[in-house]
């Protein structure tokens, strides 16, 4: 089936799905009116009869697995519309059950779960990426209206992970490493534990079962001689808190076997070298008794420095809350220790979950709710800012890491980013606004550059200004998916406005030529335009000319009513005056690196826009024979700036002459960006330059200076 990775065959079989509904509502006794049960159970016999022949691989009715979600969920003792959505959570994917007809059976809100966890069948995708992409898009937009989406999905994804051996090898490591991808993190990020951890070792167990096996012996073999080393340690901690008069639970717990493994990926270390995979976890009655119990800790065993964390203080972004410490026990063994409160504790295990069991004003389980929409939201302008779904499925796999950073604005409240966040993260986590406008960060008041990564505790103030825009290379270290998406979005945006703007400039430009100009075209005019050019709005024309993906004199042509015959020659229009502003669509080629002064022409080029060459460029020679995409251009008399230009300077090879030459072009008011050497015959070298010049004029001051140096032999400008 589409939804839960198996194939309907007609094999006989299997468990008896009767069973599995009495054994459910057993369990929905504890929590439920019988009313609700009674609308579950026939939630049952309506899936079961939609369902009728199909069958698992195992050979069990599907009916079963529809049956196990909806257990899994109310072993969460989740809401009787969950349950209900999560028995008929396949019907409208893989029967012809309607949607309108679960509304009118079962209610609007079950119909709207079942439909946000159904994939897009109806749709042929290009690829496996693309479609699982999209689908999931899907769910983050049913997710934004109803957290139980995303419940029920993993719940849905759980059983499937627990019958996964069923399946053909190359579907099982699919489903495995999507499974470590996307559902357990996103367990992990909506605070669910338990989930989390068994989602993580039954894919471990999918995608590497030698590894998995070696490691879960190694465990059962050490377990003896550390597990005694544990239990003195719990015993000593026990005595010490009864003493102290604080009631406590000391529990023993072990590192499941995925983390184990990931650290010793990570640190490149054996498994002698893990020392937590042991711990303890302590539950006692109130948050002032946490910080009380951790003093007893550290009188019993001296804590490591730089292991104790305060996740009570400063919760964790799914909203977990313990205080953590390592305290080195007998024999120098290392044991973690977890302090919580047994709210805590529940909301750690549950998380989100937890929000629907306890509605008694449980503060722990609304803030673990409260964070999860927050998350979504963040999802959804994520999603609003990706060019396409596979690009959002990529933002989110980023956005799912789960190690973080806190760090303080200026008027002392806390922001969390993922670990190597930058100043330019940090940003746009404020708002979009500041990340685009931002030009600079002062970090513990100190000035520093926005690449940067942040540190746990430090201050961070972004310096802005209104004509700042988003730099590209932002792309080479931002972290968090919401600024990468936001910088893309807003370059987009940008690139577009130019483009606009350009080939607007462009048609006025030929139009010229025919004694009109775009601001005297009447819209009828336009829109009979707009007919033959194929185009749905004007601006989006103006926007392919600008990309250089149409001609501008034959969209003159037919804006002004002359058709298609060629009676509009490009070269009668006035020149296209550069003005150096025109942002990514108007480029000055590499090859020549024209600056004002030089003569010019430009080449549209598709995508691109318009390529500025120097008119003897020799790179120009290949375009002879594409005479329509030539355009006329000329440098605009306020032109201002510093335009690349690249030199050759053949030197005496001796000490200083490097320093000198620098010295020399900064002098003279320019930066040079790039410097190589090229060292020749004996004590001649050639230095290769790049460096600002605002002007031809500008560029022979400096090589008439650097003539003047005793150690520079001969100066040229360079042409590739």
């Amino acid at each position: 089936m589409a939804s839960s990775d198996v194939v309907v065959t007609q094999q006989a079989g299997g468990a008896d799905p009767s069973a599995h509904a009495s054994d459910l509502c057993a369990l929905l006794e504890d929590y439920l009116h019988p009313h609700q049960i009674q609308q579950v159970f026939d939630a049952y016999r309506f899936s079961a009869q939609a369902h009728e022949g199909q069958r698992r691989l195992s050979g069990e009715p599907y009916i079963t697995h529809p049956l196990a979600v909806a257990k899994i969920l109310g072993e969460m003792r989740l809401d009787d519309d969950a349950i209900v959505a999560a028995i008929l959570h396949d019907v409208i994917e893989d029967t012809s059950t309607a949607k309108n007809e679960l509304a009118e059976r079962f209610g609007s809100e079950v119909a709207e779960l079942v439909d946000g966890v159904s994939k897009l069948t109806q749709i042929d995708f290009k690829s496996k990426a693309e479609a699982q992409a999209e689908n999931f898009r899907k769910m983050v937009m049913a997710m934004s209206h109803d957290i139980r989406v995303i419940l029920i999905k993993l719940a849905d994804r759980l059983h499937n992970m627990r019958t996964i051996w069923v399946m053909p090898p190359y579907k099982r490591w699919r489903v495995a490493a999507e499974t470590l991808d996307i559902y357990a993190p996103i367990a992990h990020r909506l605070g669910m534990n338990r989930f989390c951890v068994e989602l993580e070792d039954l894919a471990f167990a999918a995608l590497y079962p030698m590894r998995y096996r070696v490691l879960k012996d190694k465990i059962r073999r050490q377990d003896g001689s550390r597990s005694e080393m544990i239990d003195k340690v719990r015993g000593v901690l026990e005595q010490r808190l009864s003493d102290t008069g604080i009631d406590a639970r000391v529990l023993a717990r072990e590192k499941h076997l995925w983390s184990i493994y990931k650290k010793m990926r990570s640190k490149r270390a054996s498994f002698q070298d893990i020392f937590d995979v042991h711990g303890l976890r302590v539950i006692v009655d109130d948050i002032d008794t946490c910080y009380r119990a951790l003093g007893v800790m550290h009188s019993a065993y001296k804590p490591l420095p730089g292991r104790i964390k305060d996740y009570i203080a400063i919760p964790k972004a799914n909203g977990y809350q313990s205080l953590h410490t390592t305290l080195l026990g007998p024999r120098r063994i290392r044991v973690e220790v977890q302090i919580r409160t047994a709210e805590m504790d529940r909301v750690a295990e549950s998380g989100i979950a937890s929000h629907w069991h306890y509605k008694d004003g449980d503060s722990a389980s609304s803030v673990a709710h409260d964070r999860a929409r927050e998350w979504v939201g963040g999802l959804i302008e994520m999603q609003r800012n990706a060019g396409n779904p596979v690009e959002f499925i990529e933002n989110v796999k980023v956005d799912l890491q789960p190690d973080e950073v806190y760090v303080f604005t200026p008027s002392g409240d806390i922001m969390e980013l993922p670990r190597g966040a930058t100043a330019v993260d940090f940003a746009y986590a404020v708002h979009s606004d500041i990340g685009d406008s931002c030009i600079a960060a002062m970090v513990d008041h100190r000035l520093t550059p926005l690449r940067t990564p942040l540190d746990t505790g430090q201050t961070v103030e972004i310096i802005t200004a209104p004509v700042a825009r988003p730099n590209p290379a932002w792309l080479d270290f931002v972290v968090t998916a919401k600024a990468r998406a936001a910088i893309r979005h807003s370059l987009k945006r940008l690139r577009r406005e130019e483009a606009v703007d350009l080939g607007r400039r462009l048609v006025d430009q030929a139009l010229q030529a025919l004694g009109l100009s775009c601001d005297e075209l009447s819209q009828e005019r336009v829109d009979r335009a707009l007919g033959g050019l194929g185009g749905d709005a004007i601006e989006t024309v103006f926007e392919e000319v600008g990309f250089g993906e149409r001609m501008p004199w034959l969209v003159a042509q037919r804006l002004s009513g002359v058709g298609d015959e060629p009676e509009l020659d490009a070269a009668a229009s006035a020149p296209l005056r550069i003005r150096g502003s025109e942002g990514a669509v108007v480029t000055f080629a590499r090859c020549c690196r024209p600056i004002p002064g030089d003569n010019i022409v430009g080449f549209a080029s598709s995508g691109r826009g318009v390529v500025v060459h120097q008119q003897d460029c020799h790179n120009l020679r290949g375009y002879h024979d594409q005479p329509e995409k030539w355009l006329d251009v000329q440098w605009d008399d306020g032109i201002a700036g510093d335009f690349p230009v690249s030199v050759a300077v053949d030197v005496v090879n001796e000490r200083g002459v490097l320093a000198a030459i620098a010295a020399t072009v900064s002098e003279l008011g320019s930066n040079i960006d790039a410097v190589d050497v090229a060292e020749k015959e004996g004590m001649v070298a050639t230095i290769y330059l790049t460096f600002g010049a605002r002007d031809r004029t500008h560029l022979a001051r400096i090589m008439r200076r650097l003539r003047l140096l005793s150690s520079v032999i001969r100066i040229s400008r360079r042409k590739e």
